[in-house]
């Protein structure tokens, strides 16, 4: 049977490449964002195997019912992908806004919340998979980064589903890029990471045996 993949922030940049990778790979992919313009068009690239599901990560409810939908759309759920995420627009504390600092904390911090609270009984009776964007700010100190601190907690609380997770025979993978090339950054960074190199990382661990629990991956640019 073909299995069954909740991809949150997956318009554009890691989300959209890891769902055209998993849907080459065999699996139906629920495409999770705001941007019902950029979710329709992804779906038709990659064709039947993808549902577009529109709403905000930061919302409990609109996932929930995301997850309603595309489970009875294909009668299962095996793995979610907590992708949704943004960065500060001011590097530091002093100078940091902090309505702005909000709005990161409810996407970074409490929308991947969501996203594992929504779908976990689903998981559990598959025991399924649940991966999450870390970042390697979240792997070492940066000057004043608040983003860098909400990746802290998605590297943490990785961590603790793991165990969560294990004891149900659940798998838990945080991916902890460095630099990506995407709409994160004002400019083009071509020589840094490619969604794709993330998007790769996702599958690799969604299609790992199940006798491999990859807790982390880990991708620095080369350089």
């Amino acid at each position: 049977m073909t299995k069954t993949l909740f991809i949150t922030g997956a318009s554009s940049g890691i989300g959209a490449a890891t769902a055209k990778t998993a849907a080459a790979s065999g699996w139906n992919v629920g495409l999770f964002a705001r941007s019902e313009d950029k979710l329709t068009e992804l779906a038709k690239e990659i064709g039947s195997q993808a549902l577009v599901l529109v709403g905000d990560a930061t919302d409990l409810d609109a996932q929930r019912d995301a997850l309603a939908q595309l489970q009875a759309h294909t009668g299962q759920l095996d793995a979610v992908f907590a992708n949704a995420g943004r960065g500060s627009s001011a590097p530091g504390v002093a100078e940091g806004d902090p309505e702005d600092w909000d709005g990161m904390i409810d996407l970074n911090i409490k929308g991947a919340l969501y996203t594992a609270h929504a779908s976990m009984e689903a998981l559990k009776k598959s025991r399924g998979h649940f991966v999450v964007t870390g970042s390697v700010a979240g792997r070492r100190h940066l000057k004043g980064s608040i983003y860098g601190a909400t990746k802290w907690f998605i590297h943490g609380f990785a961590g603790n589903l793991a165990e969560e997770m294990g004891e149900w025979g659940g798998r838990c993978t945080v991916i902890a890029p460095g630099m990506v090339d995407t709409a994160f950054f004002d400019s083009p960074k071509p020589d840094k990471l490619q969604p794709q190199d993330v998007a790769d990382a996702v599958v690799y661990a969604l299609n790992a045996p199940e006798r491999a629990d990859v807790r982390e991956l880990c991708l620095m640019p080369t350089g």
